[in-house]
């Protein structure tokens, strides 16, 4: 069969089932493990700030939570143009290429690791560059969209997004693993010694044992190579969503010029957030995000030319539905809540539980003698996001039974509570000399508002496949899913603001409120009588 489909019709009972069950289900096989692999070069730093803290790299706690900031704001920038790539270059097109401009930044983040002396904006590079894996989810869900009939959205996007979500764990699962072992050989690079004791998933690694750290980067390519050929070889444009691709040639450059256009308004953005000495310092979280959207719409609006200029004022169409506002702040709540505490969590539990928090002589409290009884973070940071991804698939078809809104509203509230507990469980703990009392109550309650999110993320999802019809719905999904991402740049900045300032349980009641605040934008617009589309 041609890779470029002509004729489409998932919502033909017959056609469905005598010719597009096969197909779907074929691309939506192959955009899972491309979209887990986004995940997970997306995510890792994360994983390798915490392994950094351990070998001792030069750089404050304040300045590796700025790495795992710059790759979240990066990723969540990289999906706006994501979000309208499906129609202007076609499925297959993009689908291959962002999977293979992946290796790139996994490649260079491997190669920088292995030179702690650099200077901290060669880190922030790699990091920032790492943003694409989270562009990949906006095309990645749009184009999966396109393929399934409605009855089906909220099973087939909760799979490709469930199952793609697994990236995260998936990290920080293998990541800690393949640090352990020289798998490339003395290509590889040379080994680093622990000054701290590490961890991986089936415990503790002691301070003295060799580490390949580089092995974070370069064992993507493993991967990365073998999916790329895959995507080309076995995914489709379908042409009734995609009519003017145009030759393949055409369509990369459509992908790499939007791309390339994405980093301006996130280094500009960046260079005025950031501390001395990378920037200038001038902007607060809150400020920062929408400059950053708004710069990004702009140069999307001011740069695309010829039929790109037609495409994208078509897909700005959506800003004129108040859904799209609505459906947004509701998937901030969930997928935001995910990937920003996916980022966050590990080396916050670092900061928390591995020192021992007591006041000196004079009655102020420090926070920086080592814990000797600390549980090993890297053995438990991957569960909460398990968990969420696990639950993501079992929300699209919980909602598709009976409706998105009803599941979303419970959600929400589920995370109201869990958010305030964790939030004291988080005072407790950072005022104590044992603080791993606190560990397993920390954890458990996470993991709860990790099952949350990923039920959450399935039920926002399909209320946006039967919101919105099928020249909409695409373009809905990358754009709130953008909009979201932006929680992996929130998440970590606000987290470790309040845990600089002491008060760490004050971002999980910030959270709390927000939450509370979404409750109400739910019900008004999906629940409560009148409403104009009921329980989507």
């Amino acid at each position: 069969m041609s890779n470029d489909i002509k004729e489409w019709n998932p919502e033909d009972p017959v056609f469905w089932e005598s010719t597009g069950k096969k197909i779907a289900y074929r691309n939506l096989w192959i955009s899972i493990p491309a979209l887990l692999c986004g995940f997970a070069v997306w995510g890792m730093w994360g994983i390798i700030t915490v392994q950094m803290l351990n070998l001792g790299f030069p750089f404050t706690q304040a300045e590796l939570f700025t790495l795992t900031a710059i790759a979240g704001i990066a990723g969540a920038t990289m999906r706006i143009p994501a979000s309208f790539l499906i129609r202007l270059a076609g499925g297959r097109n993009v689908i291959f290429l962002t999977t293979a401009m992946l290796l790139a930044p996994a490649i260079g983040t491997g190669i920088v690791l292995q030179h702690p002396e650099w200077p901290l904006w060669s880190f922030q590079l790699m990091a920032l560059w790492c943003g694409v894996g989270g562009g990949n989810f906006a095309s990645s869900m749009s184009n999966i969209s396109g393929f399934f009939p409605k009855r089906l959205q909220g099973t087939a996007l909760g799979l490709n997004a469930g199952l793609g979500n697994f990236g995260v764990t998936t990290m920080q699962i293998v990541i800690p693993l393949v640090m352990t072992v020289s798998i490339f050989g003395t290509m590889g690079g040379e080994p680093m010694t622990l000054v701290k004791e590490s961890g991986w998933i089936f415990g503790k690694i002691a301070a003295g044992t060799q580490t390949w750290i580089q092995n974070a980067g370069f064992a993507w390519v493993l991967s990365l190579v073998p999916l790329s050929v895959l995507c080309w070889f076995g995914m489709n444009n379908l042409k009734t969503i995609s009519p003017d691709t145009g030759h393949p040639l055409v369509a990369f450059s459509k992908i790499t010029y939007l791309y390339t256009l994405a980093f301006m308004p996130s280094i500009f953005m960046l260079w005025l957030y950031l501390p001395a000495p990378t920037g200038l310092g001038l902007l607060n979280v809150w400020v920062a995000i929408p400059l950053d959207i708004m710069l990004m719409l702009t140069v999307m609006k001011l740069a695309a030319f010829g039929t790109m200029k037609e495409g994208v004022s078509k897909q700005f169409a959506i800003f004129k539905n108040k859904h799209t506002w609505a459906m947004t702040i509701l998937y901030i709540v969930t997928f935001g809540s995910f990937i920003g505490f996916s980022m966050a969590l590990p080396l916050a539990m670092k900061v928390i539980f591995d020192v021992i928090h007591v006041p000196d002589a004079s009655g102020v409290m420090t926070h920086t003698q080592a814990n000797p009884n600390a549980l090993p973070v890297l053995a438990y940071a991957w569960i909460g996001p398990f968990v969420g991804a696990l639950a993501r698939p079992v929300g699209g078809w919980i909602s598709d039974k009976v409706g998105g809104s009803i599941v979303t509203q419970w959600v929400s509230a589920v995370m109201v509570v869990t958010s305030v507990a964790v939030g004291y469980v988080m005072m407790k703990a950072y005022h104590s000399a044992t603080p791993e009392v606190y560990f397993f109550m920390f954890l458990s309650l996470f993991i709860l508002l990790f099952a949350a999110t990923g039920v959450g993320n399935g039920s926002t999802f399909r209320s946006i496949g039967f919101i919105f019809d099928r020249q909409q719905a695409g373009p809905v999904l990358g754009w709130t899913s953008a909009v979201a991402g932006y929680g992996a740049f929130a998440a970590p900045v606000v987290i470790g603001e309040q845990i600089k300032l002491g008060t760490p349980e004050m971002a999980m009641y910030g959270f709390a409120v927000f939450y509370a605040l979404c409750l109400v934008i739910n019900w008004w617009f999906y629940l409560r009588k009148g409403s104009e589309i009921k329980n989507p």
